[in-house]
């Protein structure tokens, strides 16, 4: 069968899938940053100079090398080309099951964009486990099959799915947040200047604007996910609330704010780009 007459929620998620490609690549670097200040032990002396973004990212290169920045690249791959194909799949599924005749309004975007990134979430997320410790620095994994092979004979299955909880509180709420303001921010704009040769850069800046938003509200799920999938001990959700706020303070569920932001953001700004601009050369509605 040619790819041309493929079902097109097939289409969607080949679309998808490229796009979570290019935008994995371009911004793993700042992924392995979030993770690395996140997990930072709370070591420094009263009055020392806070660790910001830049100086791990100076760290890393001077320890390890300029490619560690790209340490987690394989789980993300894993994780993101059939992840991000799932989520456009299934919100494309969506979509024209729920809203064939007409665009969603905000509430309804809001659950639009949770019950896809729920559902990619969930089956993606032992590659997610395994991605955020390839990152952390803490673990000597040298593959991902060796790495599940590893957890699941130490830890068992559990432990890749463990921050289920957290990921979903994370991962729904920020599509459905960034699909609203993506949305509706697209509907506001003139008719002219969304089906002008400028339509992917429009694209992009409302994606841009939608990202800095969704990632703002979600940062502390982020940071209580990261602590329970490096921990190996089979913390709770509520195990790692407690404990970064004991180790940092109310700040500390801000950890790592800056490089998420912009990773997610871009990382959400060029996929949505790159989806949409693939489906209308398909001759598709996204």
């Amino acid at each position: 069968m040619e790819f041309t007459a493929a079902h097109p929620a097939l289409k969607a998620f080949m679309c998808g899938s490229l796009s979570g490609t290019c935008s994995t690549l371009l911004f793993q670097p700042l992924d392995l940053v979030k993770t690395r200040l996140q997990t930072l032990r709370n070591n420094a002396k009263p009055g020392a100079p806070k660790v910001g973004m830049f100086a791990v990212f100076v760290n890393v290169i001077r320890t390890e090398n300029f490619f560690s920045l790209w340490k987690g690249v394989s789980p993300s791959f894993v994780r993101c080309i059939p992840g991000v194909g799932i989520y456009f799949c299934t919100f494309y599924s969506l979509k024209q099951h729920f809203f064939l005749d007409r665009a969603p309004n905000a509430g309804q975007a809001v659950l639009l964009g949770a019950g896809a990134r729920a559902v990619a979430g969930v089956c993606m997320l032992p590659f997610t486990v395994i991605k955020t410790r390839f990152e952390s620095g803490r673990y000597n994994y040298v593959s991902v099959t060796g790495a599940l092979r590893s957890m699941y004979e130490t830890e068992g299955v559990r432990a890749l799915f463990s921050g289920l909880t957290a990921t979903l509180l994370r991962d729904a709420p920020f599509s459905g947040i960034y699909v609203m303001f993506y949305s509706q921010a697209k509907r506001a704009l003139p008719q002219e200047v969304a089906s002008s040769a400028y339509a992917p850069l429009v694209n992009f800046s409302c994606g841009v604007v939608a990202g800095v938003m969704a990632s703002l509200v979600t940062q502390p799920a982020d940071v209580v996910k990261t602590h329970i999938q490096v921990n190996p001990s089979h913390w709770s959700t509520s195990d790692a609330i407690r404990y970064v706020y004991k180790e940092h303070g109310l700040g500390g569920f801000f950890r790592g704010a800056v490089p998420r932001s912009l990773r997610r953001t871009l990382m959400a700004a060029m996929a949505w780009t790159v989806y949409e601009h693939l489906m209308a050369r398909m001759g598709l509605k996204s």
